[in-house]
């Protein structure tokens, strides 16, 4: 059970939380193969093949273990080998992880949470923490944030213990001051756990939980958290 008297800041996870990555990552690699088909059409061919795109990504990982928590590199890393396979200057990777990057900072948000997050903002530092790439600033979220603290800034990704201990380091806050929020039920919820914090699951999709530890809250959208915290969205 939720104990919000003990409760000091609010960590927050971001992607399938507070806006849906999937239509997000669809546009972002569609601006990608886009931009690629002008400057880089030998790479835009090579890429059209999907078994060709799995191995690449494969052969990256393989090679950089030490970027395995960091979606950013991952992506630099492959853009410049597919375009040196293919051909093309592998140089290229650069303005080609912009244009991704950039269309990934365009996400549309659930209906619920603008209001949730502007009022948890006013009665807590809320701290962004995600294995994910978005900015909250570029989202244009940034007002509603004190910090956020990623897997690429903490050297390792959710559900490790060091990111979330990290976070609350940020604010001044001991693990157990800290409520979680987040969809992922082992990467948020037992994570969370796990580093001594308070959790909450936000579960859109009604589906069932299934570990042994349990999260000291589950809601459906960002609006049914701000009503347990006794905050009005």
């Amino acid at each position: 059970m939720l104990n919000v008297s003990k409760i000091k800041a609010i960590t927050l996870d971001l992607d399938d939380t507070l806006w849906p990555v999937e239509p997000t990552i669809v546009r972002a690699e569609q601006a990608l193969a886009d931009w690629l088909a002008q400057h880089a059409p030998s790479t835009f061919t090579l890429l059209s093949d999907s078994a060709t795109r799995s191995q690449l990504r494969k052969a990256v990982n393989a090679a950089h273990p030490e970027v395995a928590h960091d979606f950013s590199a991952l992506r630099r890393a492959y853009l410049h080998r597919a375009l040196t396979h293919a051909g093309d200057d592998p140089a290229l990777a650069h303005p080609a992880f912009e244009v991704f990057f950039a269309e990934r900072q365009r996400v549309d948000l659930y209906p619920d949470a603008l209001a949730a997050l502007a009022a948890l903002a006013t009665r807590f530092p809320v701290v962004a923490v995600s294995n994910g790439n978005a900015d909250v600033h570029r989202v244009g979220l940034g007002a509603y944030f004190v910090g956020s603290v990623s897997a690429q800034s903490a050297g390792v990704a959710k559900p490790h213990i060091d990111i979330f201990h990290a976070a609350a380091r940020s604010v001044e806050c001991a693990p157990d001051e800290v409520l979680h929020v987040g969809d992922d039920a082992h990467l948020d919820v037992l994570g969370a756990l796990e580093a001594g914090m308070q959790a909450a699951w936000i579960n859109r999709d009604a589906k069932v939980w299934s570990h042994v530890q349990n999260p000291h809250l589950s809601i459906e959208d960002m609006a049914q958290l701000c009503a347990a915290l006794g905050l009005r969205d």
